[in-house]
């Protein structure tokens, strides 16, 4: 009979509701076939590669290709926040069931496409990669796929929280007010005499400032929803000023 080689493994907390119910709690043995790279264990596990940090074998640092052996201890950690991703600023895509997240990115002026139509994991995925994009989900599966050139799992039900967890974990910039909610393109000042023509009667008799989209050519100004608008903002900038917290960095 073929002998099969045992090793132990410890996911990050923040890691462990990613697996089976029988490895949330600490250290556990896992039998191995003995060429697979721990990052094929750790997946075959049910944690998305997006979200593993560093990966000690032994209590040295390995990379993900590495074999684990017998008798190895596998410590899993989570990414470290904020994470950088290369080629400056992220920029995100999220897919079709964040949709409200997306809108309140780009109320901070973080760059979000968004489709609402949803084109199919293989399509968001390849999409991530050639625009470089940080892909947004809360599918599993779809952060799994091999050509997604970075990702995350956004954690919370609300959008709150979602929004929360992004700026937590990549720390983007922030510019309220300078993106198009609807299609994400650039806003802009608009004198009233060259929107005029796209306002209903209440709303040029009311409103005097203006901004429109490059792209879409909406136009916004500060009406009855813009109290909700700015809370949002200004409790979403206040969040972004604190320290981040350190998720995987120890």
């Amino acid at each position: 009979m073929e002998h099969r080689p045992e090793i132990t493994i410890d996911f990050a907390p923040e890691l462990r509701f990613f697996a089976a119910r029988e490895r949330r709690r600490g250290r556990t043995r896992l039998t191995v076939d003995g060429t697979s790279s721990l990052q094929h264990v750790v997946e075959s596990l049910g944690v998305p590669r997006t979200e593993v940090g560093r990966l000690l074998v032994n209590g040295r640092e390995v990379p993900a290709s590495h074999p684990p052996r017998a008798g190895d201890d596998v410590e899993v950690r989570a990414v470290a926040r904020p994470q950088r991703v290369p080629g400056g600023p992220p920029r995100f895509l999220l897919d079709v069931h964040l949709g409200t997240l997306a809108r309140r990115l780009r109320l901070l002026g973080v760059d979000a496409a968004y489709d609402s139509e949803d084109p199919g994991d293989a399509a968001l995925a390849a999409r991530s990669a050639a625009e470089r994009r940080v892909l947004l989900s809360r599918d599993r599966g779809l952060l799994r796929r091999r050509e997604i050139r970075a990702g995350a799992f956004v954690r919370g039900d609300r959008p709150e929280e979602q929004l929360r967890d992004v700026l937590d974990r990549f720390a983007p910039e922030l510019a309220p007010w300078t993106r198009c909610i609807a299609c994400n393109g650039r806003l802009r000042h608009a004198d009233k005499e060259s929107v005029v023509t796209r306002l209903e009667g209440g709303t040029r008799r009311t409103y005097d400032v203006f901004a429109q989209c490059v792209t879409c050519e909406r136009v916004y100004w500060r009406g009855a929803h813009h109290a909700r608008l700015a809370a949002i903002v200004a409790s979403a900038v206040d969040y972004a000023g604190r320290p981040p917290a350190r998720a995987g960095s120890t």
